[in-house]
C-alpha cells in the first residue's frame, strides 16, 4: 500500500499495480487442483501380454496396469474374465512385448477387442508369433522386446498377478552395440487421463550419476 501523506505519482501507481500482478502471478503459479484417487501415473506402460489356450491357440491383450515388481519379477492386474488371464492359468506362462509407434493401432486393437468374443482377434491385428523356446507361450514377431514368463502367481479376487522373468529377449533391429536401444525400439506409454498413447521422449539425464553431483 501506498503511504497515506505521500503525493500520488502515475509512476507509483504503476509499481503498485505491478507489484500486485506479480503476486497474482505468484499465487497463481503455486496453486494445485485435487482429482481424487485415480489410476493415474506417468509414464504408465503399454504391455503386450500373450498366451497360449490348452488347443496351441495363440491371444494377446493390451494392459497398461503393470510393472517391475522385483529384480526378475513382474506385476500385472488382470481381470479373470480376460481369455489372456484364463490361457495363462493354464499354461502356467505368458510373454509381455513393449508396444510401439509402428504398432500403435493393432495394439491397441487387441485391448479393445476380446477373445472370448473373437478368437482370431490377434491374426486380425496383423500379429504373427514364434513359440519362446524359455516357456509355453508365443512371442508375438512384429513387437522388437520381449519378456519371457512364469506365472508365480494370480489372485481372482484383486486381479494381481505376479509372473517370474524367464528371459528378456530384443530384435537385433533395436540394438546399438549389443543394447535395446529406445531411440530405435520407440515404445509408447499410455496417458490415463487423456487416453492417448505418447512416444517415449529423449535421453535427458544420467541415472546412478547425475545424482552425484548434489553429494
Amino acid at each position: 500500500m501506498l503511504p497515506k501523506n505521500k503525493l500520488i505519482k502515475s509512476t507509483d501507481i504503476d509499481i503498485e499495480m505491478k507489484n500486485r500482478m506479480m503476486q497474482f502471478k505468484k499465487e497463481e503459479c503455486t496453486m494445485r487442483q485435487d482429482f481424487g484417487a485415480k489410476p493415474w501415473s506417468y509414464p504408465q506402460p503399454v504391455w503386450i501380454i500373450a498366451s497360449y489356450d490348452e488347443d496351441g491357440k495363440a491371444d494377446a491383450m493390451n494392459a497398461a496396469w503393470t510393472g517391475i515388481n522385483d529384480t526378475t519379477e513382474v506385476a500385472m492386474c488382470l481381470s479373470a474374465g480376460h481369455k489372456t488371464v484364463k490361457n495363462i492359468l493354464a499354461k502356467k506362462a505368458f510373454t509381455v512385448s513393449m508396444a510401439d509407434v509402428k504398432h500403435v493401432v493393432e495394439c491397441d486393437y487387441v485391448g479393445v477387442e476380446s477373445a472370448n468374443k473373437v478368437p482370431d482377434k490377434l491374426a486380425k491385428a496383423g500379429f504373427t508369433v514364434t513359440k519362446s523356446d524359455k516357456v509355453d507361450a508365443p512371442i508375438i514377431n512384429e513387437l522388437s522386446m520381449t519378456l519371457e514368463c512364469r506365472m508365480i502367481s494370480y489372485d481372482p479376487s484383486t486381479g494381481h498377478m505376479v509372473g517370474e522373468i524367464v528371459n528378456v529377449s530384443a530384435d537385433d533391429s533395436v540394438l546399438t552395440d549389443g543394447k535395446i536401444d529406445p531411440k530405435k525400439l520407440q515404445p509408447i506409454t499410455f496417458d490415463p487421463v487423456n487416453n492417448t498413447y505418447i512416444a517415449l521422449g529423449e535421453t535427458v539425464g544420467n541415472a546412478f550419476k547425475d545424482g552425484m553431483k548434489l553429494k
